[in-house]
């Protein structure tokens, strides 16, 4: 998995956006919700305070080409979160992976390459 990460005082933040497969932005959206405030919650809190994840932000961006997700990611060790969400194997991560395969095309496990950041201004 290769990784470029913005690193702050603490805090190693990356941003990036994942196009939805046509079809799947009401699913993306509704389970987003349910991790966030629904049936889910409890399980993807504990997911992220297991993976060291202390923030984690998703908005949805139509566009003349499709749908996007666009995600904010923010721990102290990014590169070890996201290691941990490819290969855990407690139930609400493996559910995790397998939504991210049906929305996204993404299969965590087989790794990913992050954005290369070229610009952030900070006053």
């Amino acid at each position: 998995m290769s990784i470029d990460i913005t690193t702050t005082t603490a805090t190693q933040t990356v941003a990036f956006a994942a196009p939805l497969i046509p079809g799947t932005t009401d699913a993306d959206r509704e389970e987003m919700l349910s991790c966030g405030q629904g049936a889910r919650h409890d399980d993807y809190v504990a997911s992220r305070r297991r993976h060291g994840i202390t923030r984690e932000s998703v908005w949805i961006q139509s566009t003349p080409v499709g749908d996007f997700a666009v995600v904010l990611i923010e721990s102290p060790d990014l590169g070890a979160a996201l290691h941990g969400l490819a290969t855990s194997d407690e139930p609400f991560d493996v559910w995790f992976r397998s939504h991210l395969v049906a929305v996204h095309g993404m299969d965590l496990a087989q790794g990913m390459t992050l954005p290369e950041q070229v610009l952030d201004y900070r006053p």
